[in-house]
């Protein structure tokens, strides 16, 4: 298994500002690396660069300004370039698959938070580390992150032995929701914590005070604007994390109760999609409702709830504790009737599910969960 860790640095005033500094050159160093890659393209020969020969040209870099690129590791300053050529691989790759490309931008020292280490043994120095927990397995790779005010280290292992929880001979299947944020078969709830919702007043709050200070560069800003940067950013952390707690904990608890887990394959980017705009064919130049208002509301409460973040963590926690996981095609799991397996829209209403060909009632949840295990091949008791 490969897993991380990750632990609360808690270094000196010199050493923090050394690390300061790390991070400064290494995004000196990736901007000059996404400004070479863009120069050649623009050359009328259309030169395409790779990591290869930017990888080269570093004893040269290192040599030319030892004071800032040539006290840090070699290894360290590949894993830089390397960053920025799996961003060119991943804007090549949305071109070609007819997405939004995004094309790779430079990166301001404020938004470049992450230098990599590849290399066990190289690092910045020694540095008093808050280890909360045994590290396992064999480390491949050690990271330094800047999250606000703290400097974290993070630990990525593999080899790392599964710790299998005994058997408990049950199955389940899972559906994901807004009002609840995840029904099983068995009927059981997990309410929606709605953090992004219960912090918006704040958040918003913080928005409208950072808005009131003129936009000026990061060296410029007052001590207040600063501030006001930093509590923003503060409170997106803090929902963050609360997402994070929350989706450890549910995961947890199913992978604790149930050896087999099944639950929807979603596509939650096509999930969050914008409705395209339907032009008024009797009016040109206007156009007809279509529900753009409504589903942005439902768009936030979507990713508010953190589906995605939540089954992969259900994942890992699944193989880790040597669960079997099964995702399923999650088209009309809430409009099949489970007794008699008839499928109509007409279903479902709102929460409530009654069947119209033999009148089958239950929470439309509970009928989602249920039709997902069979789909997964789980045998579940009788529906009640």
């Amino acid at each position: 298994m490969i897993r991380a860790y990750m632990f609360l640095l808690r270094p000196t005033v010199r050493q923090e500002q050394a690390l300061g500094e790390m991070l400064r050159d290494h995004c000196s160093l990736y901007n000059g690396g996404l400004q070479e890659r863009r120069d050649a393209y623009r050359h009328p020969s259309k030169t395409s660069i790779k990591y290869g020969q930017q990888s080269a040209q570093l004893k040269e870099i290192r040599a030319v300004d030892p004071e800032r690129q040539g006290r840090w590791s070699f290894s360290s300053q590949q894993a830089t370039l390397r960053r920025l050529d799996k961003a060119f691989h991943a804007f090549f790759r949305r071109v070609k698959a007819g997405e939004k490309p995004g094309c790779p931008r430079f990166r301001g020292v404020n938004w470049f938070d992450t230098v990599e280490f590849p290399r066990d043994g190289e690092g910045v120095g020694h540095v008093r580390v808050h280890q909360h927990r045994p590290v396992e397995g064999r480390v491949k790779t050690v990271s330094i992150r800047r999250e606000g005010r703290q400097w974290y280290v993070i630990l990525a292992c593999d080899h790392v032995a599964a710790e299998p929880l005994p058997a408990t001979g049950a199955a389940c299947g899972i559906d994901m929701g807004v009002t609840h944020f995840l029904t099983t078969s068995e009927g059981a709830h997990v309410e929606n914590p709605r953090h992004g919702k219960r912090n918006a007043g704040a958040l918003a709050e913080a928005q409208r005070a950072l808005k009131a200070f003129p936009r000026r560069k990061s060296e410029n800003r007052t001590a207040k604007h600063r501030r006001a940067v930093e509590k923003v950013a503060g409170l997106h952390r803090k929902v963050r994390r609360q997402r994070l707690d929350h989706a450890h904990k549910a995961a947890l608890t199913l992978v604790r109760d149930y050896d087999q887990i099944a639950h929807e394959r979603l596509n939650i980017a096509n999930m969050v999609r914008t409705p395209k705009p339907k032009p008024d064919p009797e009016t040109p130049g206007t156009f007809l409702p279509n529900g753009a208002a409504s589903k942005t509301g439902l768009n936030r409460s979507i990713l508010d709830a953190g589906w995605g973040v939540f089954l992969g963590i259900l994942a890992q926690k699944a193989e880790s504790a040597a669960r079997v996981l099964i995702p399923v095609d999650p088209r009309n799991t809430s409009r099949t009737c489970p007794q008699c397996g008839h499928v109509d829209g007409e279903n479902r209403d709102g929460e409530k599910s009654q069947c119209i060909s033999c009148g089958h009632r239950d929470h439309a949840d509970r009928v989602g969960a249920w039709n997902v295990a069979p789909r997964a091949g789980l045998v579940l008791p009788d529906v009640a």
